[in-house]
């Protein structure tokens, strides 16, 4: 490559700018791309060797958030700079990893990054799709084996009108949110990754959304070939290895029949663990037969291969599956709610052997999280985790963090019950939800969903509706095109199938879907024929399971749950509330043990687990925003005393004068005659003047109350 070298396009609106930049000049491949005034350098590179015999395809892919991008200094005070990516840094990394993934040859071992560093952000053009753009071409016009290009596009839906790559702004106003990359194929286009989240959208909608996608992705894959044509790039020499013919010999009349046998025996408990006990008797006998570990790897790898070829043929010759379902037939499915005696809420979900236990916590306003990024700083008011400990799936691993994986689940379990959550206003709290993965064997993330929801029911949150979700899988012949719709996939059909469908939703439409593939791609029809498929799923979980169980929120919360009172104070006042330096909330707080936010528009925020302190708080706060009127009376403490009269406290925070005329009946000649610093007495507010200031009297407080 030589030189900088620039091209252009436009998509919609917007004009996209690749750069085949010479700043990264050491990479395989690299691009600055550019829309608006956010800029992104992407580059790929590839190791000098390969790694030997994996049983993976060694990529990684990073997404690098930089605070300056965006004009902004943060993170900790004490470091002032970048730390681990944020959760949506995350998310965009795998977006890109699942779109480029699957078009690395089979048996391709030489380690290749990405790398995504975004180094400028307008606020207006999100840069995560650019780093897949990016991504693209720098593979595209780099000399690492890759049967790209992909063209990526999201697509809004405004007032009833597709809207392509909107902005933030549009984005916010949208009730479809439709991120998918597409391959291309003897110019046919193919979905290879969808991201995506609705406002309960009708599986039309997303259709009718993919169709206006596709000839700005097909012009996108256009645009890319005819560059890397230009480039004239010459990719490095790779070919499968080959089979050894003997060793597939051994390993054939050794098993004969029995993995088939194995697998798709009547007696599903346990199944795996005997295939993997097959697995390893296989690895066994032929280290016997040839020495050294060498030839017993490939022996697994041939054992692998063999288990993809019994579930496709299963599937696409006999409609048969590895636990005898029909393809359309969903595992037995069953839930309970409240089984956890302190805790907000819960729900427990179980499809086959994937058991989701799901733990709701409500808290008050000031426990939103706290967002410090590149592209957003603000709160977060309900929150989804999840969590997938090594006896899930029958395993022994060492205890870390969250990694991608679990935070991409839980985030996409999150985008599927955000729609149905209320509105502060409706309903004040703070609400996490803490998803345990107890047992897997396939779609936990859907199982997620399920769970979640009879947590928010069993907690009584108003939710709109429930929402269920389902994953499906494709068995598609290898040459043809001939291929299988597998409903509610699970350990071998996830891991040997050719896609992974997740979708949820409520009884109204679709909220999330998330697609991966294994395979260049799906057709138009293949994803039509999902959603459909998805939707008979969805509704049966529904009804079966979720709605049987709770059919609405309960009416009470937990009687261990906090109780909010909120109170509306005119924003001039907040500083009374506050005092100076905290110190009245502050004592108000220490007084009552509640926790009390104030947002700038006056709502004061009360939460405590005493209603008896909830509301002594509130009467406290409100006597100290109360607007005193003339003709009220009220109990005051002297505060302060001069020899023109008494000041006394009515309120919280609020004085009168008693003036030395308005003590007594008749002549005072000494205030200190009539009161002393700390007396309470009696007053009646007389005047309040264009200032504020308000005139109390001792003298008609006592005439009136006889």
């Amino acid at each position: 490559m030589a030189g900088n070298q620039d091209y252009k396009i436009k998509l919609g609106d917007k004009e996209v700018s690749f750069e085949l930049t010479d700043l990264a000049e050491q990479a395989n491949g690299r691009v600055l791309i550019r829309m608006g005034d956010t800029v992104a350098l992407v580059t790929a590179v590839m190791s000098s060797q390969p790694l030997g015999n994996l049983p993976f395809f060694p990529l990684t892919v990073e997404y690098e958030e930089r605070f300056y991008a965006a004009g902004k200094i943060l993170g900790s005070r004490y470091m002032r700079r970048e730390g681990k990516p944020s959760d949506e840094a995350v998310i965009t990394a795998r977006l890109i990893d699942r779109a480029i993934r699957p078009l690395f040859p089979q048996g391709f071992n030489r380690e290749v990054q990405v790398i995504c560093t975004v180094l400028s952000w307008d606020g207006q053009n999100d840069p995560d799709l650019m780093g897949l753009m990016g991504a693209s071409l720098a593979l595209s016009t780099s000399n690492i084996p890759w049967a790209g290009p992909v063209g990526v596009v999201r697509v809004g839906r405004v007032e009833g009108s597709f809207v392509l790559n909107p902005t933030y702004e549009q984005r916010s106003q949208s009730e479809l949110d439709f991120v998918l990359a597409a391959a291309s194929k003897e110019k046919e286009v193919l979905f290879n990754m969808i991201e995506a989240e609705g406002r309960e959208v009708p599986e039309d909608v997303f259709q009718q959304a993919l169709e206006f996608a596709e000839p700005h992705l097909r012009k996108l894959i256009e645009f890319q070939q005819k560059i890397a044509q230009e480039q004239d790039v010459h990719k490095v020499p790779f070919e499968a290895p080959g089979q050894d013919k003997e060793l597939v010999r051994e390993c054939s009349a050794f098993l004969e029949d029995k993995l088939r046998q194995t697998l798709f025996e009547e007696d599903g408990a346990g199944r795996m663990e005997r295939v993997n006990e097959l697995k390893a008797e296989l690895a066994y006998y032929i280290e016997g037969k040839f020495p050294g570990q060498e030839k017993a790897n490939l022996a697994k790898d041939y054992f692998e291969s063999e288990i993809d070829r019994l579930v496709h043929e299963g599937a696409l010759k006999e409609g048969k599956r590895v636990d005898g379902r029909r393809v359309d037939e969903i595992r037995e499915i069953s839930g309970q709610a409240g089984l956890l005696p302190r805790t907000h809420g819960s729900g427990l979900f179980g499809r086959g052997q994937t058991k989701t236990l799901s733990i709701l916590t409500l808290g008050a306003p000031g426990d939103q999280r706290l967002l410090e990024g590149m592209e957003f700083i603000g709160k977060k008011r309900f929150m989804h985790h999840y969590n997938f400990p090594p006896y899930a799936p029958g395993e022994v691993k060492p205890m870390r963090g969250p990694g991608r994986r679990e935070i991409g689940h839980g985030l996409l379990a999150e985008k599927a019950l955000l729609p149905v959550i209320p509105s502060i206003e409706q309903f004040p709290y703070t609400v996490r939800i803490v998803t345990e993965v107890v047992s897997s064997n396939g779609s936990t993330s859907m199982a997620s969903a399920c769970s979640s929801s009879l947590a928010l029911l069993d907690a009584g949150v108003p939710i709109k509706r429930p929402v269920a979700g389902i994953s499906l899988g494709l068995m598609q012949e290898k040459q043809g095109e001939k291929y299988v719709l597998l409903t509610d996939i699970q350990g071998p059909e996830d891991h040997h199938g050719d896609m992974d469908f997740k979708v949820a939703g409520t009884r109204e439409g679709i909220t999330a879907v998330q697609l991966d593939v294994k395979v260049r791609g799906i057709t138009r029809k293949i994803f039509r024929e999902t959603l459909e498929a998805a939707k008979k799923a969805r509704l049966h979980i529904l009804e079966a399971v979720i709605e049987k169980i709770l059919p609405e929120p309960r009416k009470e919360l937990s009687p261990y749950a906090p109780r909010i009172i909120i109170l509306l104070i005119k924003p001039e006042k907040i500083g009374m509330v506050i005092g100076p330096g905290g110190k009245m909330i502050n004592k108000i707080m220490d007084e009552t043990g509640v926790e009390i936010d104030v947002e700038d528009t006056g709502e004061v925020y009360i939460t405590a687990s005493d209603p008896a302190m909830a509301q002594k708080a509130a009467d406290m706060v409100r006597g100290i925003v109360k607007e005193v009127a003339v003709g009220e009376l009220y109990e005051g403490k002297v505060k302060r005393i001069m020899d023109f009269g008494a000041f006394v406290e009515i309120l919280p925070h609020q004085e009168g004068l008693v003036h030395i005329s308005q003590l007594a009946e008749g002549r005072t000649n000494k205030v200190t005659d009539v009161v002393k610093l700390g007396d309470v007495i009696p007053v009646k507010v007389i005047k309040i003047d264009e200032l504020g200031r308000i005139d109390l009297s001792l003298k008609e407080a006592r005439r009136q109350n006889g």
